[in-house]
């Protein structure tokens, strides 16, 4: 079987447990986008597919906050394929630049690859799959739906990002409604328009549901 094989049945069996929204369906969903967007770049395809696969291999919300349990799972099961130093620094930099982090994160890489990874996963946010996964995890975390006494904290650090136990409705301002302006490839950019679109909309219906409006 190919790497690329392989990795598919590393990341199933690894994911097997997960909590939905950072399930195998996740990184199979950033990964169909991930191909999608590299048709329209010039890049190295593989280090695209092995990025999507990996991306979200060990992710730090579900380790304690701990941001080397992803790069370490990931490059064990690299080297024990035999795979290309170079290639897994590479993927291992993906997985390390990919997340968003409060909006406030300088990314110490920069690859194309990375732009569509992080571009397949940020889709996978905002529109109806971000709303689903978003609640997904607020109950997850048991949180609140919304508060309107618990304003939206907007530009907050990494820290404060990772900290947040605020209500679901407030993820919406505090990170996917940014992810519009963020994204990096032309093909990310189009795509997120139409889901930032129904976002807004799902919001209006909210609030008139909430208020008790007809």
């Amino acid at each position: 079987m190919s790497l690329i094989d392989n990795t598919i049945l590393f990341v199933k069996q690894k994911l097997e447990n997960a909590e939905a929204g950072h399930d195998w369906f996740h990184i199979e969903r950033v990964y169909k986008n991930a191909l999608l967007i590299a048709q329209d770049e010039v890049c190295d395809i593989q280090i695209v597919k092995l990025g999507a696969l990996l991306h979200d291999i060990a992710d730090s919300k579900f380790n304690d906050g701990d941001e080397t349990v992803g790069p370490k799972v990931a490059r064990e099961f690299l080297e024990s394929q035999n795979t290309d130093e170079e290639i897994i620094v590479h993927v291992l930099n993906i997985i390390e630049n990919i997340s968003f982090k409060g909006g406030n994160f300088e990314k110490k890489f920069k690859s194309i690859e990375l732009e569509i990874v992080q571009d397949a996963d940020r889709l996978d946010a905002i529109g109806a799959i971000g709303i689903a996964r978003t609640f997904n995890y607020g109950g997850f975390k048991n949180r609140q739906l919304y508060n309107p006494e618990i304003a939206p904290k907007l530009n907050m650090s990494k820290e404060e990002y990772k900290k947040s136990e605020a209500p679901t409705i407030n993820h919406f301002y505090e990170k996917l409604l940014v992810l519009k302006d963020k994204m990096n490839t032309k093909t990310g950019k189009q795509l997120a328009q139409e889901r930032h679109k129904f976002m807004e909309l799902f919001l209006s219906q909210f609030y008139a549901e909430w208020d008790g409006e007809k």
